[in-house]
C-alpha cells in the first residue's frame, strides 16, 4: 500500500500548479502584447496613424479573427485557473476531510494528466495554431484569408493556399492555390469544425446531411476532406442501362440513415410520412414514363418531340434544373441528348436514384455559380424547384447564369413555374428581360389563387 499524501504536501504541490499557470498566463498576455505592439510598430514606423488604422482593420489583416482567437486561448487558461483556486479552498475548507483520505500516486498522477497537463496543451496548441500577419518589405501586411477563424488544424490546412513545390508559378498561371469554401461559413463554425473533426485516412462519419446543411445556408463549395466515403453494406453492382432507366434501383444500394424512409416503398405519394414534399410520386416509375410523352389536356404541359422539333439536330446537350428522380434526362437519352440533372437530397434520395439511374448528378444549390463555361449548352430545362416563393433578385442572377451558359440558339424550357397571380406580372418581366425569342408560351389556373406559366424561349446571338 502506498503511503497517503497528506493535506501540506497536496497543498504545496497544487500551489505550484498555481503559481506556474499564473507565470504562463502571464507569458501569453505578454507575449500577445509584444507581438502587437511590435506589428504596429514595424508598420507604425514607415505609415501615418489613418495607415495603420485601414491596415489592421481593413481588409488585408483580420484584427477580429485573431483577437477571437487569443481570447479563446486566454478562457482557457483562466477556466483551468479558477479551476484549481476552486480546488485549494474545497481542500482549505475541508481539512478533516482531506486529511484522511488516501489518495494513491496513481490517482494524484491522473488528477494532474486529465485536469492541469491537457488543458495546458489543449492552450498551448491554441496559442501555436495564432498566425500574426507578415511584414514584407516596408508596408505590405498579408494574412491568409480566415486563417484565424476556425480550431480545427484540417480546416487551417485545407484554406492555407499551397504553394508550386518548385517556387515558380503554376499550371495555372499563378502563385500559390486557394483553396476555396463559401464566406457563409464563418457563420457556421461550429457545423463546419464537426464536420471537418474526422480522422485522416480513416472511415468518414455517415454525415452526408450535415454537409448539405451547410450548402443549404451558404457554406458553398465545402472543403474537400481527407477520409474514405461510406457505402451502403448491402451494396450491389448497378442494373444495366437498358434496365436502369426505368425501374426502381435495388434499396440495398442507398443509405437510408438520414431519412424518414428506409425503402423506395415508403417513398410513394400516397405515404404522409414519406419525409419530402417537391416532386411527390417520382419514386413511382409507372406514372414517371408518362411524362413529355403523353398529351395533356393542360396547355401548359409541352412534349419533348415537340420541343426538339423546333432546332432539329441541334440539341445535343443540356441541364435540367430541378427536384427529382432523372426523368427528364432519361427521356432525353432515348432522343441522344445529354442531359445533367441538379439533385439535392430534400428528404428522399433524389441524388442517389439519379445515378442509380445511369444518369449525371449535379449536386449544386440554388446559391452556387453553374459549373459550366460561357455558352455551353444547348438546352436549359427547369421544373418543380423554382416558384412564387423565390426571391426576385435571387431569381435575376440565376436566370443571368443561365443566360451565361446557354449558348446562341439554345432553348431556356420554363415548364410549371407557378406563382399568386397578383405576382405574374413581375415574374413575367422576368423571364422576358432578356429578348429571347418565344416558341411557346402558355398560362394555365393552378387554383383560384394561382397560375402555372411555361415557356419555350430561343437566347439570341450577341456578339
Amino acid at each position: 500500500m502506498e503511503k497517503p499524501y497528506n493535506l501540506h504536501f497536496r497543498k504545496r504541490r497544487l500551489g505550484r500548479v498555481m503559481s506556474s499557470l499564473q507565470f504562463v498566463l502571464g507569458g501569453l498576455v505578454i507575449f500577445v502584447s509584444l507581438s502587437t505592439l511590435f506589428s504596429f510598430y514595424s508598420v507604425g514606423f514607415f505609415m501615418h496613424n489613418e495607415d495603420i488604422c485601414r491596415h489592421f482593420y481593413g481588409e488585408l489583416y483580420d484584427i477580429k479573427s485573431l483577437t477571437a482567437r487569443v481570447d479563446e486561448v486566454l478562457n482557457k487558461m483562466e477556466t483551468l485557473q479558477n479551476k484549481l483556486e476552486l480546488t485549494v479552498k474545497q481542500i482549505e475548507k475541508n481539512k478533516i476531510e482531506f486529511s484522511r483520505s488516501k489518495i494513491s500516486r496513481l490517482e494524484y498522477k491522473r488528477l494532474l494528466e486529465e485536469e492541469v497537463i491537457r488543458p495546458l496543451s489543449s492552450a498551448q496548441i491554441a496559442l501555436r495554431q495564432i498566425r500574426l500577419p507578415k511584414v514584407e518589405g516596408t508596408v505590405a501586411i498579408k494574412e491568409d484569408p480566415l486563417i484565424n477563424t476556425f480550431v480545427i488544424e484540417e480546416i487551417r490546412k485545407y484554406i492555407t493556399p499551397k504553394v508550386s513545390r518548385n517556387g515558380e508559378v503554376n499550371a495555372y498561371g499563378t502563385p500559390k492555390i486557394y483553396n476555396t469554401i463559401g464566406h457563409a461559413c464563418v457563420s457556421m463554425k461550429k457545423e463546419l469544425e464537426e464536420y471537418m473533426d474526422y480522422d485522416i485516412g480513416s472511415y468518414c462519419k455517415d454525415d452526408w446531411n450535415l454537409a448539405q446543411k451547410l450548402m443549404l445556408y451558404g457554406c458553398d463549395p465545402l472543403p474537400r476532406r481527407r477520409c474514405l466515403t461510406r457505402a451502403s453494406k448491402l451494396y450491389r453492382k448497378p442494373y444495366p442501362i437498358d434496365k436502369s432507366l426505368w425501374e426502381i434501383p435495388d434499396r440495398g444500394n442507398v443509405r437510408w440513415s438520414n431519412y424518414k424512409c428506409r425503402n423506395f416503398e415508403c417513398l410513394a405519394s400516397k405515404n404522409p410520412k414519406r419525409g419530402y414534399t417537391k416532386c411527390t410520386g417520382c419514386f413511382e416509375m409507372d406514372k414517371e414514363q408518362r411524362k413529355w410523352v403523353t398529351n395533356s389536356s393542360v396547355p401548359v404541359d409541352f412534349l419533348i418531340k415537340d420541343v426538339l422539333a423546333i432546332k432539329a439536330g441541334e440539341i445535343r446537350i443540356g441541364l435540367d434544373y430541378g427536384v427529382g428522380t432523372g426523368t427528364f434526362a432519361a427521356r432525353m437519352r432515348e432522343q441522344n441528348v445529354t442531359i445533367v440533372s441538379t439533385a439535392l437530397n430534400l428528404g428522399a434520395p433524389f441524388s442517389e436514384t439519379i445515378a442509380l439511374r445511369g444518369l449525371i448528378p449535379l449536386y449544386v444549390t440554388l446559391n452556387q455559380r453553374l459549373p459550366f463555361f460561357d455558352n455551353a449548352m444547348d438546352l436549359i430545362h427547369t421544373n418543380g424547384l423554382m416558384d412564387g416563393w423565390i426571391d426576385l433578385q435571387l431569381l435575376d442572377f440565376i436566370l443571368f447564369d443561365w443566360d451565361r451558359v446557354l449558348r446562341p440558339g439554345g432553348l431556356l424550357w420554363i415548364e410549371r413555374f407557378f406563382c399568386n397571380r397578383r405576382d405574374l406580372d413581375e415574374f413575367m418581366y422576368m423571364f422576358l428581360q432578356f429578348r429571347y425569342k418565344k416558341h411557346k408560351w402558355a398560362i394555365s389556373p393552378k387554383s383560384k389563387d394561382e397560375v402555372y406559366l411555361s415557356a419555350l424561349l430561343e437566347k439570341p446571338p450577341r456578339s
